[in-house]
């Protein structure tokens, strides 16, 4: 289960001055666990995916991932499917910048700049032999090029118009358990890896342009390249972040597990880091816990 916002650690004291944040492994919880498909495959619009599985995994993944909040750790084991073999990861806590009712949305940048990144994100369901999962509610939420979250800014040193919506925001999966998302490529902030937070959500009611209702059956943290990530931050509007960088194998969070942690695979947009990336990865999650 996700920790709540007040249970996670705040980065300020009580004289409003920024502060790291403490975001250990908490080994006394047990993480629930969620699968994440390795090996290669096609997906819809001629995307290939690396270092992911389709409904049909065959394969461990090689790359890698991180995690804001407090989390548990647990060792992957793998579980036999009548469609392959499945890896398993747990969860991790989703960190104390969630908000309820995320915009339904495809592109979540609202007036940030930043590196583009066009996820496509791949849930398949653990409790149906690892089928596509759809019409399941995927939000991704992650800060901007100087650290901050909409609705908290101010927590990480900056000052700026705060209407709590930028870089937030989801879509329902399609019949092949698909979902696109468009954002920039996260900035970052004391005491963590560059990372963005995702939950999955079913049974969701949609309005005009949000959701109602649901339940979420699965929080996680998606991950980056570390060497990809230093260029990037090297760039402007990154470079304007004077906050110190916690790198991806010093993050008190990420666990080097690859895809099975939520490592994204990347593909370059162009022949420069500030052409973009379309980022893709197979979640697995138990519509039946």
């Amino acid at each position: 289960m996700s920790m709540t916002e007040n249970q996670a650690q705040h980065e300020q004291n009580d004289n409003n001055v920024p502060q790291p944040a403490s975001h250990r492994r908490d080994k006394s919880v047990q993480r629930r666990r969620i699968l994440i498909g390795g090996g290669t495959m096609a997906v819809a619009g001629g995307l290939a995916i690396a270092g992911m599985a389709s409904a049909d995994p065959v394969t461990d993944s090689t790359t890698k991932a991180d995690t804001s909040g407090s989390a548990t750790t647990s060792a992957s084991t793998s579980a036999t499917t009548s469609s392959g073999v499945c890896t398993l990861n747990a969860e991790v806590t989703e960190g104390p910048y969630s908000l309820d009712g995320a915009l339904v949305r495809e592109d979540i940048r609202e007036d940030k700049e930043g590196v583009e990144v066009q996820y496509t994100l791949t849930v398949v369901d653990t409790a149906n032999d690892c089928a596509p999962l759809a019409d399941a509610l995927v939000e991704i939420w992650h800060c901007d090029a100087l650290g901050e979250y909409s609705g908290f800014v101010g927590r990480n040193g900056h000052t700026e118009e705060d209407d709590g919506t930028f870089l937030r925001g989801g879509q329902l999966t399609d019949s092949d358990g698909q979902v696109k998302l468009i954002s920039i490529w996260p900035g970052h902030y004391v005491s963590r890896a560059v990372h963005v937070h995702m939950r999955v959500h079913t049974d969701v009611t949609l309005t005009d342009d949000s959701y109602t209702g649901g339940e979420v059956i699965h929080t996680g943290q998606l991950f980056f390249d570390a060497d990809i990530n230093t260029e990037i931050q090297a760039i402007s509007p990154y470079s304007d972040n004077t906050t110190k960088e916690t790198q991806l194998d010093d993050d008190s969070i990420y666990d080097d597990g690859g895809a099975s942690s939520g490592l994204l695979t990347l593909t370059a947009l162009g022949s420069s880091v500030s052409d973009g990336y379309k980022a893709t990865l197979t979640v697995g999650v138990d519509s039946s816990s």
